[in-house]
């Protein structure tokens, strides 16, 4: 279902690469807008623009935007003849060709035509975007020389540039480059499977640490099954299949009042317990107390199949303090509770370890 609606620029707000926000004026309110630049051009003040609102109607997890779908009175001009013939978001009104480098079009096609091997690189799994950063800090306190390359899946948003956390990470020199696969695009570099994007990153990217995330935007409906990091298992097996070191990172919360998410979340306890068929090493954080505890025998669940690391946390608080993007999962930041930090820091931890 698309509700749309007609509106006008009222006012920019802040941009980051590919992305800029704005104000738009509806039927006389004014509504937060987001348009991704590269799809339908750099809005202006005063500009007619098209917005589609269902999920901002419905209170669902957009970010509190509505999405400019055209500026009707000002169409991009058409883009310049370029390689690259993978279309992403297909069949949808706003499919995009771009250049994988998976493709034969591209500089890194035989580089990559027989890859098969990731060489024991570290991948950590995770499974909400808001892990990421934490987890870079993670691998910084270790080696914070390493390049960290992100393997975007399609589980969340689709363009990349929705996330402020990628940007933010880059213009810190936290992220050496990011990788969009399957259905999901706007990354350094494209690749169509999650397959072809881990090789990217070891082969293209030359990572020594890898983290594998969907991007913002989490969609569960509290089923054993119906949510979207079920696809964390699936990472796990891909990352085995091509000789890497899969890194479980364990979704955590010691604040969430849901008793499914309470401790391991069974996201978590079902991805890497059900769907991953191949070992990895699941990270466990050592959080001490009732927490710690719980936290501790939840995690022997997942022992049968994987190997349970467990991490010391000291220090990695004052490592999160330093990230140079907000952290925020579900609401609720580092103060609120620092738990998910902490076990995603101690996945990054154990990554940089081994790498």
């Amino acid at each position: 279902m698309i509700i749309w609606r007609e509106g006008v620029v009222a006012g920019l707000g802040t941009a980051w690469p590919g992305a800029q926000e704005l104000t738009v004026t509806i039927e006389g309110d004014q509504v937060r807008a987001l348009a991704y630049v590269e799809l339908v051009g750099e809005p202006q003040v005063g500009d007619r623009v098209l917005v589609t609102t269902a999920a901002l109607q419905r209170g669902l997890g957009t970010g509190g935007y509505g999405f400019v779908a055209a500026l009707p009175d000002r169409l991009p001009a058409d883009p310049p003849t370029a390689p690259g013939h993978l279309v992403k978001a297909r069949y949808t009104p706003l499919q995009t060709l771009v250049l994988g480098a998976d493709e034969q079009e591209s500089e890194h096609h035989e580089l990559l035509r027989e890859a098969d091997d990731l060489a024991g690189l570290p991948v950590v799994v995770a499974d909400l975007h808001s892990s990421l950063p934490a987890v870079v800090a993670g691998v910084r306190t270790v080696r914070p020389d390493a390049r960290v390359a992100y393997v975007m899946t399609d589980g969340g948003a689709l363009p990349l540039w929705f996330s402020r956390t990628v940007a933010g990470l880059r213009d810190a020199d936290w992220l050496a480059a990011s990788v969009t696969v399957g259905q999901a695009f706007g990354g350094d570099v494209e690749a169509v499977s999650l397959h072809s994007g881990l090789l990217a990153a070891r082969h293209v990217l030359e990572a020594d640490v890898v983290v594998v995330a969907q991007g913002p935007g989490n969609l569960g409906t509290g089923t054993r099954w119906g949510f979207s990091g079920v696809a964390a298992g699936d990472a796990i097996n891909a990352v085995a299949t091509l000789g890497g070191r899969p890194i479980a990172s364990l979704r955590v919360s010691a604040a969430d009042p849901r008793e499914r998410h309470h401790g391991i979340s069974h996201h978590s306890l079902t991805a890497y317990g059900r769907v991953a068929l191949a070992p990895a090493d699941v990270v466990v954080p050592e959080l001490g107390g009732e927490i710690g505890a719980l936290v501790d025998r939840q995690a022997r669940a997942l022992g049968e199949r994987h190997a349970l690391v467990r991490v010391a946390v000291h220090g990695l608080q004052a490592a999160l303090q330093d990230v140079p993007v907000t952290l925020s999962t579900m609401g609720r930041g580092l103060a609120e509770d620092p738990t998910p930090f902490l076990a995603a820091a101690a996945a990054g931890v154990h990554a940089a370890s081994v790498a």
